[in-house]
């Protein structure tokens, strides 16, 4: 199996109230979404807003289950250049609506980081981590990596 991740796709509440709380962040809305589902074109993915019940129809699992604000079972990320761009996208995620799980802070292996949940409870992780450089892409390759790009 390939070692990637194509599409990420969050079951959310309300598709418009999810794809709004995005694009207040500044993320680029892509023009072609389906009445019941949004798309964020990411580098080299794609992020995927789709209502709850219907994913959980899709799944076979209970429509009921919503991720709990700050869940251990998954983060989703964003590592950044700076330790500054910790501080600002977690500013501004609050400012937009997300629920401030954890405040900017370092970390006993030399990075910093912050936790929100966004409006349906997924929770994000704001990271600077000098020992992971991105690409000039923005892109994270670990530096022991040996995986060879198609």
């Amino acid at each position: 199996m390939d070692q990637r991740v194509s599409l990420i796709t969050l079951g959310v509440a309300d598709v418009a109230r999810a794809t709004e709380f995005y694009v207040s962040l500044g993320w680029q809305h892509a023009g072609e979404s389906l009445d019941e589902i949004s798309f964020f074109q990411l580098s080299g993915q794609v992020l995927a807003l789709y209502p709850r019940a219907m994913m959980a129809e899709d799944l076979g699992r209970d429509p009921a289950e919503r991720p709990d604000p700050g869940s251990v079972s998954f983060a989703l990320a964003q590592n950044v250049r700076l330790r500054s761009d910790v501080d600002r996208l977690f500013g501004e995620a609050v400012s937009a609506g997300a629920t401030p799980l954890k405040l900017p802070h370092e970390t006993p292996w030399g990075g910093y980081v912050a936790y929100v949940a966004d409006p349906d409870g997924h929770p994000w992780e704001f990271a600077h981590v000098p020992m992971f450089p991105l690409g000039p892409d923005g892109s994270l390759t670990l530096p022991s990596s040996t995986a060879e790009e198609d």
